[in-house]
């Protein structure tokens, strides 16, 4: 019918949106007269719009209608006959000033949503300003990655293919079929692609849910099929089964998109609202005596409304939603609406006839290899001794993964000489600043490792058919579940049709034999769902040592993720549900990977197998009856085993912020650091990688070289020492007994001198003269140690003559730049964190008091040391002088808020807020039991000998806003205080930075995943976190290109040691130097790796009395390394 510029003032504009303002123009269109026989909601010619509207951008390129600008960017806010959106990147309250319809008196409207955001997690660009065309959207999806490839796997298996009507976007019948049949809506050449991962989180929510509206679901129900309640076990939905049966039903269908988030929505017939299941969120709505119902975040948003006219107040709990129906004005809370959309099928009716439950059943007790076959298995598939003798003992015998402590100082992978199964070269992504971390200890009641297998029929086209499923309580199935699925397949009982691949091949065919072996399962994949395989088992399993011996295997997270994608591609992703079979999953971070990158079970054949092994050892009955591990069964140990990995993979899935395991299925949330970008595009596709390595040829020699023949151990497992140093055969560790003797030769520390021993007779407390001759052969030692990290690739390399000493910056100045790892006082003694705080202190560093709290006395300097160094106010401290301060200069504030008080904060000269911690990052801080002393109870106002566990770091922070209000409360607690924020290497570091820097913040300190740590998981220490050379480098980029670099300090810390990591770190943007493990060997830390036994030689990281007495550290020694690593600089 004709065009209209949009009537806008430039001039409300800020410099950022003017430099980038659009040309916006609104077009009017009438109903095509082929849709005269539309129904009465004009749904039909709401479908035309929308499939011209993703046609438009298609037509546009074919037709070479390009702008001459940077982006080529044509954006439709709204094409609809019900909704129209006006959004712009500008400030709030510029939206009226700018768009000039907005204060037109002849405007008027039904409903409004009005939303504004704070960008964090994507640069603000004016497309991506909210609300979206049916959604405004205030939260993350944190499962985002998977449910954009899930989407892009239902698109492709929709069965009608692209034939020669698709381009009919007018015809009611075609336009329906186009929307929920036609496997077009991914076809770039035919409609704009439905999802894309350079779009927002909140832009592809939308794009799902419209797609849903538009293929006949209502929007509320849209919305309760994509965000699902947490309805297992919820006492309100006791009296409404149908509610429960709904989500039921499509939670079987459909991943959650998963995430803290208010989500309210729109499609024009109704306007809603609803949170998400953790309910994080603040929703709050009243309501009028005239019908009018306002729903905001915080009471109060709304101008002009009188407390006389409101006849009710409520706000929305977790998973709830209230709606409004635009047509009859009627006002439906959570349970009517819900009900009303529950009711409209029989969901439980056919949930009862056609759903298949796999529950937990009995371990089988016979072996299924003799040992000596069941030890080849284990080293074919690069099990170690450590994995048996520390892994599978802590999890049979106690259901709880192992414990460990000192962080990761092995090489990478990639780096490394030893060899690695697959699963090494992932790292577990978290959440941080932008989204929360669930805490699974608290917020389990949320949670879910719940799975289904089988075919999934269509989301846009509900029948009985769709409940046609078989749903696991758990991914981890034992012998006697897989063979209760294989029952499944038999006609009586379901007839879901099984089919296992094998992904064993001749070893024969050699290294080169694996891209051969890739290509047949894949074939056999497709081959098998094509002729009606519901059920698909990718199996490793030898049958006897002579299949062991003739073949070899592909790597099950190869298998897993070539397979799954090639499914995809293929449109049969959804046809089937993959059992991943295999001998190579022991640890809870394989399960993850596995699931991650596309199983939906796992049957650890072998790890059962071993638990059986264990259980039957003499030694191990033995130390049962002694009371070491507590007695249990043979079905016991199995059940504990299983029950250790469950509860790994819900904190694996609680570091992201993510409920339900059906959600992480696919999702990829992984950095890969060392694969090649062959490996990559075979079985990982869309995985961050940015550093290239491992090629498919190399992953199958890496398999081979495991094997026992190969390997020279017959009848053993190897010692790889991957966890614990093995001397001369293990793995290389950075921090080992070696080194912590060079350096302390070097700096003068003898550890045999302590209070226990003679300390008081001798001479400077027993502090000989550092050596810089043995500093030297320290440092020569890390040069010429293997590599191990991405730094040790780097080089200097010099464009400019050298210059004078004199006009470098003097040592005194470059040790003002030094600061000390967060270490809490209980994961160190008195001894250790005084002495480290005070010898910082002297240097003009920055000390860090942990997590935890300090004692009030080390607010004030020291003035009562004698002669002899002693302090009657610190008596168990030797090498003190009057004026040291043992008051570290950053106190730390972390989720548990153990030890913050008043005094804490007024006596900081820096608040950092932790929001992530190297060894485990989204997770919370843990202190053992027998470390909680008195003394330490008192600090942290808890109970002695009671484990402390905080929940995730901030974990109730869940956006960059709520992060700003915390710094800005610490400013205001402390004026002269600055505030700091640590973060963890992760891919999107940069982007956090900025919000971060936005926030004012005035310190970014970026951690490495190797961070060393009192306690922690293993699984969480090898697997987590990136190396801090990607993070600061991203950082230092993110925060130069939006301008905001000299808002802020940028501090580095996770393994510096030397002089050449503070120079590379330097040139890579840092400009503060965190020291952590290094700076306690400068103490006397002798590397024995037992801080969570309480058990340290040395008293650096043990509470009893009798070990905190053999402490040998002064502040002297600190300072000798501290200047040693400046000189060197």
């Amino acid at each position: 019918l004709g065009w209209r510029e949009v009537p806008v003032n430039n001039d409300a504009l800020g410099p950022l949106a003017k430099a980038v303002v659009p040309s916006m123009w609104q077009f009017f269109v009438k109903a095509p007269a082929r849709l005269r026989n539309d129904d009465e909601g004009r749904d039909g010619f709401e479908r035309t719009l929308y499939l011209v509207r993703r046609r438009f951008e298609v037509e546009r390129k074919l037709r070479g209608l390009v702008w001459n600008d940077d982006d080529d960017e044509v954006y439709i806010a709204s094409l609809s006959s019900r909704t129209i959106v006006y959004k712009g990147m500008v400030q709030s309250c510029i939206l009226p000033e700018f768009y000039l319809d907005l204060k037109d008196e002849d405007y008027t409207t039904k409903f409004v949503i009005y939303h504004r955001r704070f960008s964090t997690n994507t640069n603000p660009r004016w497309p991506l300003a909210q609300p979206m065309r049916v959604v405004g959207h205030n939260g993350e999806i944190n499962t985002l990655l998977g449910n954009v490839n899930w989407i892009k796997a239902r698109e492709a298996s929709k069965g009608l293919a692209i034939e020669g009507d698709v381009k009919d976007l007018v015809d009611y019948d075609n336009t329906e079929n186009i929307v929920t049949m036609c496997n077009t809506q991914d076809v770039p050449s035919v409609l704009e692609p439905l999802i894309d991962l350079g779009r927002s989180d909140s832009a592809n929510l939308d794009a799902v849910f419209e797609l849903m509206c538009q293929s006949r679901h209502r929007a509320p129900c849209a919305l309760m099929a994509l965000v699902p309640t947490a309805y297992e076990n919820e006492p309100a939905l006791a009296d409404n089964p149908e509610i429960v049966d709904f989500y039921k039903f499509h939670g079987g269908l459909l991943e959650a998109w998963d995430g803290p988030a208010l989500l309210v929505f729109s499609d024009g017939k109704s306007i809603g609202a609803s949170l998400d299941r953790n309910g994080l969120r603040p929703a709050r709505y009243s309501i009028e005596k005239d019908g009018t119902v306002y729903m905001m975040s915080e009471t109060g948003v709304v101008p002009g409304v009188k407390e006389s006219d409101i006849i009710e107040k409520g706000r929305l709990g977790p998973g709830q939603m209230i709606n409004v129906d635009l047509i009859s004005g009627e006002f439906k809370d959570n349970i009517k609406i819900k009900s009303e959309i529950a009711s409209r099928h029989p969901y439980g009716e056919w949930i009862a006839n056609q759903r298949k439950d796999v529950g937990s059943l009995e371990f089988p007790e016979e072996r299924i290899y003799d040992d000596a076959t069941a030890t080849f298995a284990q080293a074919s598939f690069g099990w170690g001794l450590e994995d048996i003798g520390m892994q599978i003992q802590d999890m049979a015998g106690s259901g709880k993964e192992t414990t460990y402590s000192m962080g990761d100082d092995a090489p990478i992978s990639v780096l490394s000489e030893k060899p690695h199964t697959i699963y090494n070269y992932f790292k577990q992504r978290f959440a941080q600043v932008t989204n929360p971390p669930i805490d699974p200890l608290r917020e389990g009641v949320v949670m879910s490792l719940a799975m289904t297998i089988g075919k999934k029929e269509s989301i846009y086209k509900v029948s009985e058919q769709g409940a046609r499923l078989i749903h696991l309580e758990s991914p981890v199935l034992n012998e006697a579940e897989m063979k209760r699925i294989a029952d499944f397949a038999e006609p009586e009982n379901g007839g879901f049709k099984q089919s296992t691949v094998s992904t064993r091949y001749d070893i024969a065919d050699g290294p080169s034999g694996i891209k051969k072996a890739i290509d047949a399962i894949c074939d056999k994949a497709v081959e098998d769902v094509k002729s009606g395989a519901e059920v698909l088992i990718l199996s490793d399993m030898a049958a006897d040592q002579s299949e062991l011996d003739s073949t070899t295997y592909i790597p099950p997270m190869v298998a897993i993720g070539a397979v799954h994608h090639r499914l995809i591609e293929t449109g049969l992703r959804m046809d089937v549900g993959i059992v991943v079979e295999t001998g190579s999953a022991w640890s809870t971070h394989h399960f993850a990977c596995l699931v991650g990158y596309g199983a939906n079970a796992v049957h650890p054949y072998l790890a059962l197998e071993t638990v059986k092994q264990w259980h039957g050892q003499q030694r191990t009955q033995k130390m049962m009856e002694a009371g070491k591990i507590t007695k249990s069964t043979l079905n016991e140990a199995q059940d504990n085993y299983r029950n250790a990995v469950n509860a790994g993979l819900l904190k694996i899935l609680s570091k992201m912020g993510i409920s339900l395991l059906s959600s992480y299925a696919g999702a990829q949330i992984f950095e890969a650091i060392g694969i090649s970008e062959e490996v990559i595009n075979t079985s990982f596709k869309g995985t961050t990688s940015r550093v290239g390595g491992i090629s498919l040829e190399e992953i199958a020699s890496e398999v081979i070289t495991m094997r026992p023949e190969v390997a020279d151990a017959k009848m053993k497992l190897v010692n790889y020492g991957y966890y614990k140093p093995v001397p001369a055969l293990g793995e290389y560790h950075a921090n080992s007994a070696d080194l912590a003797r060079l350096l302390h030769n070097a700096i003068g520390l003898n550890k045999k001198v302590s209070a226990a021993t003679n300390r008081d007779e001798l001479e400077n407390d027993g502090v000989e003269p550092a050596s810089v001759a043995n500093y030297e052969i320290f440092k020569k030692s890390l040069e010429e140690a293997p590599l191990a990290n991405i730094r040790d690739l780097l080089d200097f390399e010099s464009d400019r003559e050298s210059i004078p000493l004199e006009e470098v910056e003097p040592a005194e100045e470059i040790m003002k730049r030094f600061c000390t790892g967060a270490m809490s006082l209980g994961a160190l003694s008195r001894e250790a964190h005084e002495t480290l705080a005070i010898a910082v202190n002297r240097v003009g560093g920055k000390s860090n008091s942990g997590e935890g709290g300090e004692d009030t006395i080390r607010g004030k300097p020291i003035a009562d040391v004698d002669e002899k160094g002693r302090s009657p106010t610190f008596p168990h401290l030797a090498g003190l002088k009057n004026g040291d301060s043992a008051n570290s200069y950053i106190h730390q504030v972390a989720s548990g808020r153990f030890g913050v008080t008043p005094e804490f904060l007024v006596t900081a000269k820096q608040i950092e807020i932790k929001m992530a911690q190297g060894a485990k990052p989204g997770e919370g801080g843990q202190l053992p039991g027998p470390k909680v002393s008195d003394y330490i109870a008192g600090l942290r106002a808890s109970k002695p000998g009671v484990t402390l566990i905080s929940p995730p770091p901030h974990h109730d922070i869940y956006s960059i806003e709520d992060l700003a209000q915390l710094v800005h409360d610490l400013h205001a607690i402390n004026e002269a205080a600055g505030v700091s924020v640590k973060l963890v290497s992760s891919i999107g570091i940069g982007t956090v930075a900025c919000g971060v820097a936005k926030a004012d913040a005035d310190v970014i300190q970026i951690s490495g995943g190797d961070g060393g740590t009192g306690a922690s998981p293993l699984s969480s220490i090898k697997n987590a976190g990136c190396p801090w050379e990607l993070g600061l480098t991203e950082a230092h980029s993110a925060l130069l290109s939006n301008g905001l670099r000299e808002r802020v300090t940028l501090r580095v810390d996770g393994g510096v040691r030397t002089g050449r990591d503070v120079a590379i770190s330097a040139m890579l943007g840092a400009e503060e130097f965190g020291f952590g493990t290094i700076a306690m060997i400068a103490e006397g830390c002798v590397m024995a790796r037992v801080c969570h036994l309480n058990t340290c030689p040395v008293g650096v990281t043990s509470q009893k009395e009798n070990l905190r007495k053999k402490f040998p550290g002064t502040p002297e020694h600190v300072v000798n390394f501290f200047n040693f690593v400046a000189e060197e600089v």
